[in-house]
């Protein structure tokens, strides 16, 4: 009787690159990326990722590989930076290694205190080996006293701005290597900084950040992963020798997240395929034209073997949501636009932190930078891009998002997908009514209640039903129709108009649906739905027909 092979453990939640590897987790090989960044030579680095993309995982590979500190050749046996040249650099190079993503405050002394932490801890790792250096040696004499004075429970300002600084030339003096310095989730610390203290803040980590990357002689190469760029021309304006690399660069693309090619071997590996379904739900992204998964996503999938919404809240997720409803009226008009056709052309500045220019073109580029968004086109004359929403999984995070801009409750536009679900007609009807109520008691927040009624609609039906766009300009009417993706289930057609006599109006807007029905090309059972409102009075009439 043959035994079943045990499968390789999934590193879910882990991202530490050596605890991966020696407990033999289930691990796609990026290491190649280690040779791209030594031919890249770029003084510093900046790749911009989503949050589960696996930017701490491939920052502390090119801190194992790198770190003189370490002895990583098990680590790396079987991979395939081990049949290049480039084995020869493996731990040759002091590198210091910051992580920033946990690190959260509501105030200045919480924000500051964090990255003094982080430093710390690279200061007590090399301190063994400084032991052996005369302290009263000159060359070293201001990394002893920065030591001394990291220990203390709060860290003055120009200290903490100094104190990477001469870490990194004390490193170099001693080995006579310039260090690597990484950073990564270098701007979660301002996401995390409160609203009240985030531009003191931002004022004081620029200068921390430019004191350390800016005319350093001492540092040899920095990497920093964010969700953000630095804004080039705000407070971050000296860091102008920083490369860049978003989403569209193909610099690095292929090395975070999944290649369709990598997704379906893992699936594979776990008795699992890449079917039509699993891509509905987490195929979508595109990095410089390059197909991507979403690693949290696939490997919860291959873990539980069930089709989910694994991705998780994170803050980026709630400044979004905040950010959305206080934005100019430039971006609510192509929001609405993305809600309706699931994507739209604009213009999209992915390299300014929409932290610190809060505009249209900022807040798209934040949408892309965080994953809610990809990139399907570029347009290099006019400067803009086609984005659109690109998986299931992704769209019900639109959902919340258009909730909470519409001001209808989440739990309502729930009810009723739940309802046309079932087929539930009756059910549907009366939780359409009272979203209509809902609608009109916030009309005062937003130009139209039932605009946003339907923009609603759409967003919670969308995989239910096939929508065309026949939202009129006439801001006291509206239609909508829906072809439904399972024969089983009927369409619907909706018309909302205004008037005084509600009763005898809206068996009008229900015969004018019936008319219109003969135009359309929907076959089998049309739910038709006619709603007749006068400020805060509505009236819903409804009648099954077949066609």
């Amino acid at each position: 009787m043959m035994v079943e092979e045990s499968k390789k453990i999934l590193p879910l939640g882990e991202d530490d690159f050596r605890t991966i590897r020696e407990r033999e987790n289930y691990y796609v090989d990026k290491t190649l990326m280690i040779k791209d960044f030594i031919n890249d030579g770029n003084k510093v680095t900046l790749i911009t990722r989503p949050r589960r993309f696996g930017k701490t995982l491939n920052m502390t590979m090119l801190r194992d590989f790198f770190d003189m500190t370490q002895d990583s050749h098990n680590i790396f046996e079987g991979l395939t930076i081990m049949e290049t040249e480039y084995v020869d650099q493996m731990n040759s190079i002091p590198v210091i290694y910051l992580s920033f993503k946990e690190c959260t405050g509501v105030s200045l002394k919480d924000l500051k205190k964090a990255i003094a932490e982080e430093v710390r801890k690279e200061y007590i790792r090399y301190k063994p080996y400084f032991a052996d250096v005369d302290k009263k040696d000159k060359r070293y004499l201001r990394y002893f006293k920065m030591l001394e004075l990291l220990e203390h429970d709060e860290v003055k300002d120009a200290v903490l701005k100094q104190c990477l600084v001469c870490l990194i030339k004390a490193l170099h003096t001693r080995y006579d290597v310039r260090p690597i310095l990484l950073i990564d989730e270098y701007d979660n610390l301002i996401v995390e900084a409160h609203e009240k203290v985030r531009k003191k803040f931002t004022s004081f980590y620029a200068l921390f950040l430019i004191t350390v990357l800016k005319g350093n002689p001492s540092l040899g190469q920095a990497v920093l992963t964010g969700i953000q760029c630095v804004a080039k021309e705000s407070l971050f304006s000296m860091l102008n020798n920083m490369a860049v690399y978003t989403v569209l660069d193909a610099q690095y693309a292929k090395y975070f997240g999944l290649t369709e090619e990598q997704t379906i071997e893992l699936l594979t590996y776990y008795d699992l395929e890449l079917d039509d379904d699993v891509k509905a739900y987490y195929d979508g992204y595109l990095f410089s034209n390059i197909k991507i998964y979403n690693p949290w996503s696939i490997l919860s999938y291959a873990q539980k073997k069930k089709l989910n919404n694994y991705w998780l809240k994170t803050s980026t997720n709630t400044l979004i949501h905040e950010s959305v409803d206080s934005s100019e009226h430039e971006f609510h008009e192509e929001f609405e636009k993305l809600i309706i056709n699931e994507e739209v052309t604009v213009s999209v500045n992915l390299e300014t932190s929409f932290i610190e220019i809060p505009k249209t073109e900022t807040l798209w580029g934040l949408f892309v930078n965080a994953g809610y968004l990809t990139v399907i086109h570029e347009d290099y004359e006019l400067e803009i891009l086609t984005i659109k929403i690109p998986n299931n999984e992704i769209r019900s995070e639109f959902r919340k998002l258009v909730s909470t801009y519409t001001e209808l409750s989440n739990e309502r536009l729930q009810s009723m997908r739940i309802a046309l679900t079932e087929g539930d007609m009756t059910a549907f009807c009366k939780v359409f009514e009272k979203l209509v109520r809902e609608s009109i008691n916030h009309q005062n927040s937003k130009e139209n209640a039932y605009h946003m009624l339907v923009l609603g609609m759409v967003m919670y039906l969308r995989d239910l039903y096939d929508i065309t766009n026949n939202i009129e300009s006439d801001p006291n009417k509206s239609n909508i129709i829906m072809k439904s993706t399972d024969p089983n289930r009927p369409h619907i057609m909706i018309e909302l108009k205004q008037g005084k006599n509600l009763g005898k109006l809206k068996h009008k807007v229900l015969k004018q649906i019936e008319e219109k029905n003969d135009d359309t090309e929907l076959t089998g059972s049309v739910l038709c739905i006619g709603i007749a409102h006068n400020k805060k009075k509505c009236e819903l009439v409804h009648e099954m027909m077949a066609v």
